[in-house]
């Protein structure tokens, strides 16, 4: 194992595609629900405890070892609209390219084939932090890590916010990130015994709803 892998994972700058995507802060701001760096914050920690604790514990599992098929199905299941769906797996697809450059593997090369228009984000993500070496633990953190970082970056752009800011909440979440990413391990590796139902099945309704209408907008600045 190299933990430095990790720091290569989570990297903003890894070429995955998550830049040009907002985790719904987009419509937050239109609607006035994220106006400044406490409202941002508010979005964020809600992001982290329902989408960013399901993302984390499937990437986990696919870490673990779990079939990333069955994975994937339950990835499905766990995201109720079509517009989420398609940009998880639009992620995935980009995710997949970038892993396979960096750390090559049968498994990545296996559900490329068997998914050829993309799997969702968070299991590809997982299976490419088992093929470079990183443990449960580490995929979720980077996964957790990637559901609040995206929007507080996106604010950044939408709102002018101070950069200075924007990072400060991201580290007054820090102890929260630590909890959710525990979580989402513990859940992970109770697959073997209790299946793919031991995952979290945490939602977020507004982020659903706002999801699908920001698909359907004319002009926007992020495509989700």
């Amino acid at each position: 194992m190299s933990r430095a892998a990790l720091l290569v994972l989570a990297d903003g700058r890894f070429p995955a595609g998550g830049h040009a995507h907002s985790g719904g802060a987009e419509p937050a701001v239109t609607a006035g629900r994220i106006k400044d760096a406490a409202t941002l914050e508010t979005f964020c920690r809600g992001r982290l405890h329902t989408v960013g604790l399901v993302a984390a514990a499937l990437a986990a599992a696919a870490a673990a070892g779990h079939d990333p098929l069955l994975l994937d199905d339950a990835a499905d299941a766990r995201t109720p609209v079509p517009a989420l769906r398609q940009i998880a797996r639009r992620l995935g697809r980009q995710m997949m390219r970038a892993a396979r450059a960096t750390w090559p593997s049968e498994a990545l090369d296996a559900l490329a084939a068997a998914r050829p228009r993309g799997a969702h984000q968070p299991v590809v993500l997982g299976l490419a932090a088992r093929s470079a070496g990183l443990p449960p633990l580490d995929a979720a953190y980077a996964v957790a890590y990637e559901n609040i970082s995206g929007p507080a970056t996106a604010a950044v752009r939408l709102l002018s916010l101070d950069p200075f800011d924007a990072t400060a909440v991201l580290a007054r979440l820090t102890a929260e990130l630590d909890q959710v990413a525990h979580r989402a391990t513990e859940a992970a590796l109770r697959i073997g015994e209790e299946g793919t139902g031991a995952l979290p099945a945490a939602s977020a309704p507004l982020l659903d709803i706002t999801a699908q209408q920001h698909a359907a907008w004319p002009v926007r600045l992020f495509a989700s």
